[in-house]
């Protein structure tokens, strides 16, 4: 989960948290103040409804209480805090126009008083808390919304990161905030930078020694065809052509690190096709071809024959009766042969000059290229043995 969604997910909590406990106590709050104004200026009223026929009683009580007269109005919207009828009249309180105002109205015979209370001061402590919780819900928000702003950069530097991963170390991260973040930006891109030196120097390095290792091989190959004893001869010829080997697999190895995927679409068939075209096999028996799903593949079609026909190599070098067989199943193709299992690991072998045994051909580089093609493609390379047959397969997911 993204930092942003759980910043998201604690600022969604904390805020319908603080709406609920900010509703429940105004609701509280509002019970309590209904009730307090209500059994004050009942007892008022009452008071005033007792000596309704003294007036002068009366505009002392409303002297003393600091009531004031108003006109009878549309009562209708005025919510009735409290409403009692009597023989020859009743006794009502009702909120008045302002949450803080009360009226109170007095009904008996022909005598009737409409009086408005004073503003109330719990009205106001209670309307004084609800704005300090929408303040504070308010700064919950602002805070948040800070913060957003704090992590945009990190959506930069994650891409950034990637594009690093990927070998892109042209791409630099622009980040303006004078904090850390632009720290760590700048520092990426320095080292992004350093990177692609130090790789471009290697690219030259092992380009300049592929050139001048290939030149006396060539030349070592025109003068071995003027010896005559056979037996030497043969031992020389093997001899630089395994340099020769040798050196355009450390080349292609290295390649690897560097070079961009050229993708295309293409099946499973044109894939295996394609690697078979670089073996040089002298019995075509010797390998067989099950397709039961001829699946579409989105990669780099040179370098992902270049993987499936290392695995086929060894599958022949390592047979131990022909044919081997390539079968092509549902986002997968897999290469089989007989033989014993692995005495380690796969991820032995996936290292460089590592193979199972010694005296065999190869310097144990095929698998190592392999997996380093598999990886680049965000592919996977699976191996197991069952009934005597060991199974390498690329899953193309």
């Amino acid at each position: 989960m993204s930092i942003l969604r759980k910043i998201s997910i604690l600022f969604l909590t904390s805020f319908i948290l603080m709406s609920v406990i900010g509703f429940w106590i105004d609701n509280i709050n509002s019970k309590r103040v209904d009730e307090l104004i209500k059994e004050k200026y009942l007892k008022i009223a009452n008071e005033i409804f007792q000596n309704i026929d003294n007036n002068d009683r009366v505009e002392e009580l409303i002297k003393k209480y600091d009531l004031v007269r108003v006109d009878k109005d549309d009562e209708s919207k005025r919510e009735v805090l409290y409403f009692e009828k009597h023989t020859f009249g009743f006794i009502s309180i009702k909120k008045g126009s302002f949450e803080d105002e009360f009226i109170i109205e007095i009904n008996f015979l022909d005598e009737s008083y409409n009086l408005k209370t004073p503003n109330e001061e719990n009205i106001n402590d209670k309307l004084i808390l609800n704005i300090l919780i929408f303040l504070d819900t308010f700064v919950l928000l602002l805070i948040f919304l800070y913060l957003l702003k704090l992590l945009a950069p990190l959506k930069k530097i994650t891409k950034g990161i990637k594009n690093l991963s990927n070998g892109d170390f042209n791409n630099k991260i622009e980040v303006k905030s004078n904090d850390e973040m632009q720290m760590l930006s700048d520092a990426l891109n320095s080292m992004a930078t350093s990177l692609g030196e130090l790789l471009k120097s290697r690219e030259e390095l092992l380009r300049d020694i592929g050139h001048e290792l290939r030149t006396p091989i060539a030349k070592g190959k025109f003068v071995i065809q003027k010896v005559e004893n056979v037996s030497q001869k043969e031992l020389l010829q093997k001899i630089f052509l395994d340099l020769e080997v040798l050196t355009n697999e450390l080349l292609e190895l290295e390649k690897l690190n560097s070079t961009k995927l050229n993708l295309s679409i293409f099946s499973a068939e044109t894939l295996v096709t394609e690697a078979l075209s670089k073996l040089y096999i002298n019995d075509e028996s010797s390998i067989t071809i099950e397709i039961e799903d001829d699946f579409k593949i989105e990669a780099d079609l040179h370098y992902l024959s270049v993987a499936l026909k290392n695995l086929i190599d060894n599958a022949l070098k390592y047979a131990t009766v022909l044919p081997i067989a390539i079968k092509i199943s549902t986002k997968k193709i897999c290469v089989i042969n007989r033989g014993k299992k692995l005495s380690k690991e796969l991820d032995y072998y996936l290292k460089p000059f590592t193979q199972e045994l010694s005296q065999r051909d190869g310097f144990g580089l095929g698998l190592s290229i392999v997996e380093k093609i598999v990886a680049k493609h965000n592919f996977s390379l699976l191996y197991s043995h069952e009934e005597g047959e060991n199974i390498f397969c690329l899953r193309l997911v």
